[in-house]
């Protein structure tokens, strides 16, 4: 039905594609060889793609835009106003790019959105903007703090109510099993993805530590017996996204010696507190918590004494008053 449908559209729409010099259909970015852009310069097209997206609108609760910078913003500004109409509510996730992308693009006089433009019309965003600096520490040619910073930064240059898809692997890239060397760093890595503000990406076997990267255009079933089950686990770390503290928080994070990452969550009277050994080391960690003794929501307990925590490599997670001051 796909097929015919396309087959129909070039016929009788072939201006709504995008053309080379020589005619032919094709693409902006050349290595994208299945794919022929869209041509948005014709109005035609843009009634057409915001009438298809009422349709759907009308059974789905939401849309994953797949590349969504490539589309100029007034399109995604008129089908957000006119679909809401038909689904009150609907929710917008766009797949946004990094940032190199956005340079190489705009070099070539195609339209590459920003992330800040994204969030006029869009919900929720991919996190590839800080991407190149969290696949820089793992390659070990940027620091634990680059990546600090660029989360941290996150919190000033986007609009407050701002979500990013947080993830540590897609479709599009490496398993994190993968990538992430050690089982220890590898948990305390999948905190982290549920202690950060926004919402969290799971892909298909992650939660068995599927290291395959399954294919786009053929069948690839999850491998579920590739490594421990971590259902149970995740579905512990997922009552942290309940707390209303990872939505509605100033938002901070930085990085300490020993590859260790310190962030606060910080609102009213209340803090959480995340303490990530990203490569299972042992060390004494500051913390500006009041000293007891309080549940670690990633696992056990935790004590604070003269301001201080004992990491044992493991991930840390702790609710607190908020100290004065």
């Amino acid at each position: 039905m796909a097929s015919l449908l396309r087959l129909w559209l070039v016929q009788n729409h072939p201006e709504w594609f995008y053309h080379r010099a020589d005619g032919s259909f094709g693409n902006h970015v050349g290595d994208w060889t299945d794919v022929v852009d869209l041509d948005y310069s014709s109005p035609g097209l843009w009634d057409y793609q915001i009438e298809t997206l009422k349709y759907w609108a009308s059974m789905v609760d939401g849309f994953r835009c797949d590349v969504a910078p490539l589309v100029p913003l007034d399109f995604w500004l008129r089908a957000r106003r006119e679909v809401e109409e038909v689904r009150p509510g609907c929710i917008w996730l766009a797949e946004s790019v990094e940032p190199e992308f956005i340079q190489f693009a705009r070099g070539q006089g195609i339209t590459a959105l920003s992330d800040s433009e994204i969030f006029q019309a869009f919900d929720l965003s991919y996190e590839y903007d800080i991407y190149p600096c969290y696949q820089g520490y793992l390659d070990g040619v940027l620091p634990l703090s680059r990546y600090a910073e660029a989360v941290t930064q996150q919190e000033a240059i986007y609009p407050d109510n701002y979500v990013k898809l947080r993830f540590l692997e897609n479709h599009d890239r490496l398993r994190a099993a993968a990538a992430i060397p050690g089982e220890a760093a590898l948990r305390n890595w999948t905190a982290f993805l549920y202690f950060q503000k926004g919402t969290t990406l799971l892909y298909g076997g992650q939660e068995r530590g599927c290291t395959h990267v399954p294919g786009l255009f053929e069948k690839d079933p999850v491998d579920w017996t590739s490594g421990p089950d971590r259902t149970e686990w995740l579905q512990q770390l997922y009552q942290l996204k309940q707390d209303p503290l990872l939505t509605d928080s100033a938002y901070r994070l930085q990085a300490l010696a020993g590859d260790i990452l310190y962030g606060v969550h910080q609102s009213n009277e209340r803090q959480l507190t995340g303490i990530f050994s990203l490569k299972g080391n042992c060390g004494l960690v500051p913390v500006q918590a009041p000293d007891g003794i309080y549940p670690n929501l990633a696992g056990g307990s935790v004590e604070v004494k003269f301001s201080r925590v004992s990491c044992q490599g493991e991930p840390i997670i702790f609710a607190s008053a908020r100290p004065a001051g």
